[in-house]
């Protein structure tokens, strides 16, 4: 089974927090795309939609929306995700991924499209050290 670093952005507080997605909740991410949006109960954020903006996998290669599957690519790229280029007009051959989401993708980017009741600073916050 694989396992997900998800580095969850809220756009209200431009905050980001980082969540592991282990088990039934990687499982049930296997199979989305760049794109779609996913109930937070999933990842234990009860009341929020979260949109899946971007991903990576296990060597550091970006996944593009406009790219169908969650094959590897070379692509010849003039901008956009994988390629910035630094002179006008400039294109290079690239490797990029597929929009789907896989066992080889190892990290997820996504978004709170819609809050829940519960902040998500509550979910996150550690718990205050007892003085001695």
């Amino acid at each position: 089974m694989a396992d997900f670093k998800i580095i969850l952005s809220e756009p209200e507080t431009g905050r980001s927090y980082k969540v592991d997605a282990t088990g039934p909740a990687a499982g049930a991410l296997i199979g989305k795309r760049i794109g779609d949006e996913i109930d937070g109960g999933i990842l234990g954020f009860a009341g929020y939609t979260i949109k899946i903006t971007g991903a990576t996998d296990k060597t550091g290669i970006p996944a593009r929306r406009d790219l169908p599957g969650p094959a590897r690519r070379r692509l010849l790229l003039s901008r956009g995700v994988g390629f910035h280029p630094v002179m006008d007009g400039e294109r290079r051959r690239k490797s990029v991924r597929g929009s789907e989401i896989s066992a080889d993708i190892v990290q997820i980017n996504a978004a709170v499209k819609e809050g829940g009741a519960k902040p998500l600073a509550e979910y996150f916050s550690q718990p205050e050290a007892a003085a001695e």
